[in-house]
């Protein structure tokens, strides 16, 4: 029986850009019972801007605190259950506009949420995410000439978009897991990326190499409407 449900929105014009990074640098985020999923042999983090909209927690709207953007840097982690491969994400940190949003995220869930100020520019083609950091406004940019279409199940794009479980470390040294349900959704190959970001005082001093690379991929995805189920320990 599906666990019930803690919140729902739409998730929307997702830039998902994307870092190859040694296994070793993320191995102290992986919660229990899990094991880091590769691409192809190879480690990814991902920098994610989306818009929540329509959002509800337990069903109910919070004033205020329905429609905002938020950044996040996650990367890919994989968990077998009774011959089932849940594939999943783990959040380093995740970035909103709203102190109410980072403190029930922190509290139900123990993600490592930061309220900082934000602002979004959304076009047909193109996405803009922008949050001010020590003072300074940092972005995350891409733009498209490409087409649109739900990506091949076996694709780079739907490894790195079809993640539909959700894990997080506990205090107790336990993790959380959460499922997370959508459809499918059409993407397209981002020509132009721009990331400029306060990534020692936002993740830390391991981050700055493997974020000063070239991205080894962007994607943009139009997304939908989501659910995110109540999480269980493991």
């Amino acid at each position: 029986m599906p666990e019930s449900v803690f919140l729902t929105a739409d998730w929307r014009n997702l830039a998902l850009v994307n870092y190859e990074i040694d296994p070793v640098v993320l191995a102290p985020y992986v919660p229990a019972g899990t094991e880091i999923d590769l691409w192809e042999g190879r480690c990814y983090v991902s920098v994610v801007g989306l818009q929540f909209l329509k959002t509800k927690l337990l069903g109910v709207p919070i004033p205020f605190h329905r429609d905002f953007p938020e950044v996040n840097l996650r990367f890919y982690v994989r968990r077998e259950v009774d011959g089932d491969l849940r594939r999943g994400v783990v959040f380093i940190k995740e970035i909103v506009p709203l102190p109410a949003v980072t403190l029930v995220a922190r509290t139900v869930y123990n993600e490592n949420y930061e309220t900082l100020a934000m602002r979004s520019e959304i076009t047909s083609d193109s996405f803009l995410y922008e949050w001010k950091s020590n003072g300074t406004w940092n972005r995350l940019s891409v733009r498209t000439e490409g087409d649109w279409s739900v990506p091949d199940p076996s694709s780079e794009a739907s490894f790195v978009a079809e993640h539909y479980w959700g894990y997080a470390a506990q205090r107790d040294g336990s993790a959380l897991e959460y499922k997370v349900e959508h459809p499918r959704w059409r993407m397209a190959q981002a020509d132009e990326v721009e990331y400029e970001c306060d990534v020692v005082g936002l993740y830390g001093e391991e981050f700055v190499e493997p974020l000063s690379r070239e991205p080894v991929s962007a994607f943009m995805a139009e997304g939908s409407g989501v659910v995110v189920r109540r999480g269980v320990r493991l």
